[in-house]
């Protein structure tokens, strides 16, 4: 036989009163949104528009600032180094005393965001083009600069910087244009310029147009060569020379990427990405018969 208090029935009916109210109340909110979500018509309202610098020039690479969401820092074909710290209301010209205004590539160091890296020379070639003498660099956010070597490069289409280590940078060198050179390829460095070794390269008319590190792991690293020719009569793109490549010990090795889907034949200019969210997806652009998006 089952007992009960007298005293604890009043107690217990308020708390049963007091749990049917709190399922009532939850059975009548809406489920909350998901926290990722965003609505679409917050969007509708935004419009592309010119930051500047007005006179910079034919715009080549830009960079941010991991944490500093108003900082960037611009390269010109031929208009030199910009940077802004307010979100492009006013740009600041960072390579007037130099010698050299064209460049291809520019890269700041995620962990030391004094250290930048420039490639100087454009790495898109077209009717005209303008040439530079190697990388530089800087060690206070942009104020003065170095050149670090690799200077007979001409050409630079991109250049990376290692997350973790400042001094560990990938260089594309496409090298001349408008002739055969061996500084050209896929260059290394480990000690912040001081020494480069050439980790990936065809031969004197093929050179390096794009590197990119996985953002979730840098020993995984796409690095694209182009073999091409800029002649005053003629402009010539594509050859044997030309492909797609990874490396997974940080560039040291690499191994070319054939079949599997990837157009076949003759291959032109390639350019090469890997998605932030998922580092299993990888974009190539690729020139070539059956060229497109891959």
């Amino acid at each position: 036989m089952i007992f009960r208090s007298p005293r604890l029935r009043p107690v217990a009916s308020t708390l049963i009163a007091i749990l049917a109210l709190i399922c009532t109340a939850g059975a009548a909110e809406p489920a909350p949104k998901s926290v990722g979500t965003l609505d679409e018509k917050l969007f509708k309202g935004m419009q592309w528009r010119q930051v500047g610098p007005f006179r910079g020039g034919r715009a080549i690479a830009i960079e941010g600032v991991p944490g500093e969401p108003d900082t960037y820092y611009f390269a010109a074909a031929a208009g030199g180094v910009w940077k802004t710290t307010d979100g492009g209301a006013n740009w600041a010209p960072m390579f007037d005393k130099e010698k050299i205004s064209s460049f291809g590539a520019i890269a700041v160091s995620a962990s030391d965001h004094n250290v930048v890296y420039a490639g100087s020379g454009e790495g898109a070639p077209r009717g005209n083009i303008s040439y530079g003498n190697g990388i530089y660099k800087s060690v206070d956010a942009g104020k003065t600069w170095k050149n670090v070597g690799l200077k007979d490069s001409r050409h630079i289409g991109a250049l990376i910087v290692d997350p973790k280590n400042p001094d560990i940078v990938l260089v594309a060198a496409l090298g001349h244009m408008f002739g055969p050179n061996q500084e050209r390829g896929i260059f290394r460095t480990t000690d912040g310029g001081k020494t480069w070794a050439k980790v990936l390269g065809k031969d004197q008319d093929t050179g390096g147009v794009d590197v990119v590190f996985d953002p979730h792991n840098s020993n995984i690293v796409f690095a694209a060569l182009w073999q091409t020719r800029r002649q005053p009569w003629f402009f010539s793109s594509g050859g044997a020379g030309s492909g797609l490549y990874r490396s997974e010990d940080g560039g040291v090795t690499w191994k070319q990427l054939q079949g599997n889907g990837l157009p076949e034949g003759i291959l032109g200019r390639i350019g090469v990405t890997i998605s932030g969210a998922d580092a299993n997806r990888i974009y190539a652009i690729i020139e070539a018969k059956e060229g497109g998006i891959y």
